[in-house]
């Protein structure tokens, strides 16, 4: 399903730059649950990122269901983005001033905005496909409350339906129970894990071990930044910048 080869994300240049993610090279088959763990500072979420088409600035291969992703345009990754895959944050990211209904809704108005004119879903059809996650979900009597007044547990709930709103080959959770009490947090993770059950692929960046272990694969992330290789050339860099100060001095 995915390929990513030697992977490679460097912020800022030159005496600034900063290597996030070095040479990683890993797989995801459909229907894997797996989550990326490691330190803050270690690419998790720009490794995310990347594999949600919202960065295309970094070095290395990534294939997307036989799609070589760097070679598209951004018309093409836009559209990728919006129909093949369902996002899920920490903060829920809902609108708040519309209702839960709305909010789900509005996953599909704006990839339906990318498809062809044949292709495109009628307002009856989005707002029957809404209401059924929302049930299952088990939202039914929240579904015209706004986004605002609705709990933790419900406000993420309502992101995980508009996530699956338009059927993603993959959901993307960034911490998704990182904003949640224990309680709703497992609740949560029981959905994600039922719908991978069901066949999803779902990617989850999270630091806690009790979400690592809902999933089939566990993926560490060593923080580059504090690695001996980085201090190795960190250390050398520095000192033969000081040597040809001392050579231009003297």
């Amino acid at each position: 399903m995915i390929t990513l080869k030697n992977i490679n994300k460097i912020y800022g240049e030159d005496g600034n730059a900063q290597t996030v993610i070095d040479d990683l090279t890993f797989e995801i088959k459909q229907g894997d649950m797996i989550s990326i763990m490691g330190p803050s500072g270690s690419g998790k979420s720009t490794l995310l990122n990347i594999i949600g088409l919202l960065d295309n600035n970094y070095g290395g291969d990534y294939i997307f269901e036989e799609v070589d992703c760097r070679s598209m345009t951004d018309k093409e990754r836009a559209y990728m983005r919006n129909t093949k895959i369902g996002f899920v944050f920490q903060s829920f990211h809902l609108i708040r001033d519309l209702s839960a209904l709305e909010n789900v809704k509005m996953g599909m108005v704006i990839a339906n905005s990318k498809r062809k004119i044949r292709e495109k879903i009628s307002k009856k059809k989005m707002n029957q496909k809404a209401v059924e996650l929302l049930k299952t979900l088990g939202l039914e009597d929240v579904m015209e409350k706004k986004a605002s007044k609705l709990s933790g547990g419900q406000q993420q709930r309502v992101a995980i339906a508009r996530a699956l709103i338009n059927d993603p080959d993959l959901i993307l959770a960034d911490e998704p129970t990182g904003a949640l009490d224990q309680k709703t947090g497992k609740e949560i993770m029981d959905i994600l894990k039922n719908l991978n059950q069901k066949g999803k692929t779902i990617l989850i960046v999270t630091h806690d071990q009790n979400v690592a272990r809902y999933c089939k694969i566990n993926k560490n992330i060593k923080s580059y930044l504090f690695s001996l290789r980085y201090f190795l050339i960190t250390f050398l860099r520095s000192f033969f910048r000081r040597l040809e100060l001392f050579f231009y001095c003297y």
